[in-house]
């Protein structure tokens, strides 16, 4: 961790967060010197990630909260984490996308950040679960901003991370054909593959999986090594992973062992 003064709110939690990841806990007095921030800066940020229940504060500094497999953050809480990855990454994941294409976006922040760049590149056929990522390109269409493209909103049961799930999302998802899938994940790692803590969202994200000609995984780097409670995807049924440069080299070189392409967003 680099002494930085100027570092962003975001950017400094970012890497408070590591660090507590990494390491099992720090202390105030430790993070003050490392960021050239004072005691109080660094308690506000640990107070931040403490309500976005990312950490836990404990006397003179923080650790790591373990969450339970089936916890699942609502989509607010999990859009304040790793934004800078977030748009590297959506940024690289619409290169892949050529005009004309049939794609679909599951629910999750990444892919949300992936349609706000996708408003631009058209026309497309877009089908999602994701109530937000309709919400983008219904806005840009308003705005004038669109290019054609049409959204398919599979309906279904709504989740906290505001994704569509149950039996009427699987129904439409299975009837249709996509040259490309963006998908989000809670976690990512070599034994458990892509998973989930919800089981409803779990098996509408299988049926995406199956109706997919080519599967793109969109995740950052603090994805990899999580499980959660249930696996819709092995690693090697993922095309591509597109990721941010701060991904560990011994994580990205086991990644490359099962996924086919791993790209690298800079941030």
């Amino acid at each position: 961790m680099a002494d930085n003064s100027n570092l962003l709110a975001e950017q400094r939690r970012a890497l408070i967060l590591d660090e507590v990841r990494r390491r099992g806990g720090v202390r105030v007095n430790e993070l003050t010197r490392r960021l050239n921030v004072s005691d109080m800066t660094i308690r506000r940020d640990l107070d931040a990630l403490a309500k976005l229940g990312t950490i836990e504060k404990v006397h003179g500094g923080a650790v790591p909260v373990e969450e339970a497999r089936t916890h699942e953050p609502g989509f607010e809480a999990k859009s304040a984490l790793e934004l800078s990855a977030k748009e590297e990454i959506a940024r690289a994941a619409a290169a892949l996308v050529a005009p004309g294409s049939a794609i679909a976006l599951s629910g999750g922040t990444t892919t949300f950040a992936l349609a706000q760049h996708l408003t631009a590149v058209g026309p497309l056929t877009v089908v999602t679960n994701s109530v937000r990522v309709a919400d983008v390109f219904e806005r840009a269409q308003r705005q004038g901003e669109s290019t054609g493209t049409t959204v398919v909103l599979t309906g279904g049961v709504r989740t906290p991370s505001d994704s569509l799930v149950g039996p009427v999302a699987d129904r439409a998802i299975r009837s249709l054909h996509f040259d490309l899938l963006f998908l989000g994940t809670h976690g990512l790692s070599p034994e458990a593959g892509l998973s989930t803590p919800n089981l409803a969202e779990a098996e509408t994200n299988r049926n995406f999986v199956a109706s997919a000609r080519r599967v793109v995984a969109v995740a950052d780097h603090t994805k990899w090594g999580v499980v959660g409670l249930s696996t819709f995807a092995e690693l090697a049924e993922v095309d591509t992973w597109v990721t941010d440069s701060a991904l560990p080299a011994e994580a990205a070189e086991a990644a490359r062992e099962h996924v086919r392409e791993l790209v690298l967003a800079p941030v």
